[in-house]
């Protein structure tokens, strides 16, 4: 049929009145296989248990096309399952309406209406009612039609391979492919009297990457997360008070706005040198650190009146004798994580004698998994992609530069992290000067939020961005949704093309 030709599309739920046309529509579609159509009281069958899972779609009024589908508990069925099996001897007993997945019982396109991409819209049909009812996937048995002419040569597992690579072209298997399902497994006997397809058929699944698995438990997991970001001002301050006085105005203001993260700048409580100013660099860090106790149990403390989870920059401690740049994360719900700088730049090592970290891992938070790198871990991409393939979805990057080339280079790591590991970055730092603190004089920084580069996003990668060496605080919502549909669906999928079968990372 030419496109000039029609009128109208309209996909409809099938009426059981429409019965004597689909049956005409079955025939013309299965000519190889006669008397391969639903009888009237299976097709009254279906309707009555599953009214939703049955659409046509029409063309100028007339049907062009149906699907059929049920509901079933999938873990029921046997990885070499039959047609026969799948549908209750073709009853459709086997539907339950609280089942785990959509089976695709029949698709079938009149000759005429083809190549106009209808099935398409019906296989759209499915996953969006796979996903409004919160199914983990769609699962069915692709006929092979094209098996026939090649079953003396090869076996059926040979032929999925050779049509994966358009060596054989198979107009249903190709079709099922386009349409993001994935073949996992070759069935036996699967539809009695396909001949063409020597009675195989591949098993073909979508997975709903929006399911979320049935609890008991009260949840709040967030899809859309609220990021705060605390671009500080290093100012002297009179004591630990004062400091602690200025977070937790800072802590309030994000909470205001209700965001599920407030996250502080790396050393952002290095204006507590200045009453050791007197001593070595070395000696006045090791006195700083004697304050990083008291300020997370403080943090911890706001973390939970101010209903946030915090970001607590970082800061040194020493542990075992050691010299580190340590952050925590505090959560909302009263608990306590720490994460390690795990490399130390020049100056930390040379004025302050600093050792580098050795933990490195992701983070549950009520907001999905988070990763935190300090600073110039950022600059290596190898710590992210460790944490991406531990499904990071948001890395907060807090760190301390002095100048603009400096501050340019965490900057761009950080948003080709983004792009590489297909998450969001968020990245904080302190700016102003800051007298009387050896090794902390100056400081530049934009606080900004980066996101992977696809058409969900924004072209230029850049969610949000601060002004530039101000204090202020940036806001940003990200959608969580958008990056699981990414890694499924991407115009480029950094993270699922990546060729595992000659190079692979992992920690020591």
């Amino acid at each position: 049929m030419d496109l000039n030709q029609i009128d109208k599309i309209e996909l409809e739920y099938l009426k059981f009145e429409d019965y004597l046309e689909i049956k005409g529509v079955m025939v013309s579609a299965y000519s190889s296989m006669p008397d391969s159509y639903w009888k009237e009281d299976q097709i009254k069958n279906l309707l009555e248990k599953f009214p939703e899972g049955q659409v046509v779609i029409k063309v100028n009024g007339n049907i062009a096309g149906t699907a059929l589908s049920i509901i079933v508990n999938y873990n029921q069925f046997d990885d070499n399952h039959t047609y026969r099996d799948i549908t209750a001897d073709y009853t459709f007993n086997s539907h339950d309406y609280n089942g785990d997945t959509l089976y695709g019982i029949d698709v079938f396109i009149k000759p005429e209406f083809r190549g106009l991409r209808l099935g398409r819209r019906l296989y759209d049909y499915r996953k969006e009612l796979c996903e409004n009812l919160n199914l983990r996937g769609i699962a069915f048995g692709g006929r092979i039609p094209n098996y026939h002419k090649f079953s003396d040569e090869i076996t059926p597992k040979e032929y999925l391979e050779k049509v994966k690579l358009k060596e054989i072209h198979d107009p249903v298997l190709n079709f099922q492919i386009s349409n993001d399902f994935h073949p996992t497994r070759i069935l036996k006997g699967y539809l009695e009297g396909d001949e063409d397809s020597g009675e195989y058929a591949v098993l073909l699944e979508w997975d709903n990457i929006y399911y979320e698995k049935p609890t008991e438990k009260a949840t709040t997991q967030k899809k859309v997360v609220r990021l705060g970001l605390i671009q500080w001002q290093m100012r002297p301050y009179k004591d630990i008070n004062s400091l602690l006085q200025q977070a937790e105005y800072f802590i309030d203001a994000v909470s205001g706005y209700r965001s599920d993260f407030a996250v502080f700048p790396e050393f952002f409580n290095a204006p507590l040198m200045a009453k050791y100013n007197d001593l070595s660099g070395a000696r006045a860090i090791r006195e700083l650190a004697k304050y990083t106790e008291e300020i997370i149990e403080k943090f911890s403390n706001f973390s939970i009146s101010y209903n946030i989870n915090i970001i607590a920059g970082s800061m040194p401690e020493v542990k075992d004798g050691e010299l580190l740049n340590v952050g925590y994360l505090c959560k909302r719900d009263g608990t306590v994580e720490r994460f390690e700088k795990i490399h130390i730049n020049p100056d930390e090592k040379k004025v302050w004698g600093m050792q580098g970290g050795k933990g490195l891992k992701t983070f549950d938070t009520d907001c999905g998994k988070i990763g935190v790198l300090i600073c110039n871990d950022v600059e290596f991409p190898e710590l992210s992609r460790l944490l991406a393939e531990e499904e990071m979805e948001i890395l907060f990057v807090p760190f301390l530069t002095d100048t603009q080339n400096g501050y340019s280079r965490v900057r761009h790591c950080a948003q080709a992290r983004a792009i590489e590991n297909e998450c969001y970055v968020a990245i904080t730092g302190s700016v102003g000067n800051l007298p009387n603190v050896h090794n902390m004089d100056i400081q530049f920084a934009q606080s900004m939020v980066f996101t992977p580069c696809d058409f969900a996003f924004p072209t230029s990668g850049v969610k949000a961005e601060a002004t530039p060496n101000t204090e202020m605080i940036l806001i940003a919502d990200v959608d969580l949704d958008l990056l699981r549909e990414l890694h499924q669906h991407g115009n480029v999928r950094n993270l699922k093309d990546r060729r595992t079968d000659i190079y692979h990372l992992e920690k020591i």
